[in-house]
């Protein structure tokens, strides 16, 4: 009788898992994006590239950064903060007048993030009672905040003393005579809160009830407290690009930063945070907010008048909104859903 034999099994055969290829980061799409950008406006007007001016470009990032940076916790929650704005000029309007009041520059500097802090938990305790989005709250607190800062600086423009000069030196210097400070405390500062987006139970927690709300509440996890504390990490944000800014420029007018808000959405949905949330990136951040510095620096550059880069600032933030929404229709497809929500 014929037997018919098998090969017997390879040792480890039966636990081998198959290949994986190398996983590339989220973020290296929109770091390519911003590579070419830089390529082709640089050749284009080289002048662009000049030590110079690419300080003055870091510089720019620094503080709409700041908020991107924060917008991306709150974008990662499925909210939006359109208080951010105001909240940044009221906090750099109080700690000019606390200066001009004769306070320590430094202790003015901590009342202004800590008004901040203040005007974030405002925000966040009003959503959680009224159980409204932020959205809704914050489009009424963005116009209470911008008057209080109207009605405190009499629509001037408030230029503090600058007394022994370290607070004013400090921010308004540079690194190497090339890397502003406020550059510095912006990269700090992204890397701390990559580091606790993605590796800490709070970035895990804001990322889950931006997933599935409903979820996240049933495995436990206190859904209020994490819209609470991200709403006041926001103001934490924006009130430190607003002492920063009255440190760096040396004095505020009305007005000023009420473009960053819209800068910080866009930057964040640029870098890879989607508005249905669940998922955040704080270096595409980075880079988003790099694009869109890139390209205002180089109309000016170019000599394109002044007044097209608040058009511009808008055409980016609807080419953001377009490309999140076509990302969330292709990943849709792709996961083998049905209709897509135009809300969801």
């Amino acid at each position: 009788m014929s037997r018919t034999e098998t090969a017997p099994p390879l040792a480890g055969s039966a636990n081998r898992q198959p290949r994986r290829g190398i996983r590339l980061p989220a973020e290296i799409g929109v770091a390519i994006a911003l590579a070419a950008l830089v390529g082709i406006l640089g050749w284009l007007r080289p002048s662009l590239l000049d030590p110079a001016n690419l300080s003055l470009l870091l510089e720019q990032t620094a503080l709409p950064g700041l908020m991107a940076i924060g917008m991306v916790f709150v974008l990662a929650m499925r909210e939006i903060d359109l208080s951010a704005g105001a909240v940044f000029h009221l906090a750099a309007v109080v700690t000019a007048l606390l200066m001009v009041a004769g306070i320590d520059p430094w202790l003015a500097a901590l009342a202004g993030i800590l008004l901040g802090v203040g005007l974030g938990l405002v925000n966040g305790l009003l959503a959680i009672t009224l159980r409204l989005p932020a959205l809704v709250v914050t489009l009424g607190t963005w116009w209470m905040i911008e008057g209080l800062s109207l009605v405190a600086g009499k629509e001037q423009t408030i230029v503090p003393p600058r007394g022994d000069g370290s607070f004013f030196t400090t921010l308004s210097g540079k690194a190497f005579a090339v890397v502003p400070a406020a550059s510095i405390v912006f990269i700090v500062l992204a890397l701390a809160m990559h580091v606790v987006l993605h590796r800490t139970r709070f970035g895990y927690r804001v990322q889950a009830v931006g997933s599935n709300p409903q979820a996240a509440a049933f495995a436990g996890i206190p859904t209020a407290k994490v819209r609470l504390l991200t709403l006041i990490l926001m103001g934490a944000m924006a009130g430190l690009a607003g002492v920063i800014y009255v440190g760096a420029g040396g004095a505020v007018g009305p007005g000023d930063g009420n473009a960053f808000v819209m800068l910080a959405i866009a930057a964040a949905i640029i870098g890879g945070t989607s508005l249905s949330g669940g998922h955040g990136s704080v270096i595409g951040a980075v880079i988003g907010i790099l694009i869109v510095q890139v390209i205002l620096s180089a109309m000016s550059l170019l000599g394109v008048d002044a007044a097209w880069s608040t058009f511009a600032t808008g055409a980016l933030t609807v080419l953001a909104l377009a490309v999140d929404r076509l990302i969330r229709l292709w990943r849709n497809r792709r996961s083998g859903h049905g209709q897509d929500n135009l809300l969801g």
